[in-house]
């Protein structure tokens, strides 16, 4: 579970955000029960951003919705991760989709 949670930062970070996706879910899947929302909010992060690259901004801001949601318990750190970061750049990024764009800032996730 560590290493396809430390693969999926990678994946976002290098801006693959499928792969990301692909990752994060190992991650979540095997996590314990007081986890997987935290892993879940990643994902949803991860999908996001890859949802706006595709052109979908009702699909885009659901996904950051999610990952406002899911995350918030977590702040301000978990696993090493800068949530209330994580939260700021979401929450900057649905500002971006309710005023129609989808040019957004890749996620940076430290770790």
């Amino acid at each position: 579970m560590e290493a396809a949670f430390k693969r999926g930062l990678q994946e976002i970070r290098a801006g693959r955000y499928f792969e990301a996706h692909e990752e994060l879910e190992e991650a979540w899947r095997a996590a314990a029960p007081d986890e997987r929302d935290f892993f879940q909010g990643l994902v949803h992060v991860a999908v996001a951003w890859y949802q706006a690259r595709r052109g979908r901004p009702v699909a885009t801001a659901r996904q950051l919705e999610k990952a406002a949601r899911r995350l918030a318990p977590f702040a301000p750190t978990h696993r090493g991760v800068d949530v209330e970061s994580v939260l700021t750049q979401v929450q900057a990024a649905r500002q971006r989709v309710a005023a129609g764009s989808l040019d957004l800032d890749p996620p940076k996730l430290t770790l």
